[in-house]
């Protein structure tokens, strides 16, 4: 089974909000980049906006979890990193209701593939 990492360095943040190719939806924000780490590497992002700290750790967590989904259901392939960014509609999904959107904007992105 493939393995994630978590994203953690400013600087690769960064370089994926400049150089990243991005996809927006109502209620989540991707950016993904081809890395030459060896595997998929993830992070999440939550600003001010979308609320106090309980709701921020809460769409993390929603977030986290959706993601975790589509990455063992086995679509994601290769080197990837992505961040996530949540949008104030994110605190009001549920994980199951954010994971065919964000399988979505990931199959936009060509970082997923179609099951068959």
């Amino acid at each position: 089974m493939q393995k994630y990492v978590s994203l953690n360095q400013n600087k690769d943040f960064k370089r994926l909000y400049y150089k990243g190719k991005s996809v927006q939806k109502a209620v989540l924000v991707v950016y993904a980049m081809k890395n030459r780490a060896g595997v998929c590497r993830v992070g999440i992002t939550t600003g001010k906006k979308i609320g106090n700290a309980v709701e921020r750790n809460r769409s993390r967590r929603i977030i986290r979890a959706a993601f975790q989904n589509v990455f063992n259901s086995g679509c994601v392939r290769g080197n990837w990193d992505l961040v996530f960014v949540a949008r104030t509609r994110t605190k009001f999904k549920k994980s199951t209701q954010l994971e065919p959107i964000m399988l979505a904007m990931l199959k936009e992105l060509k970082v997923a593939e179609s099951e068959e």
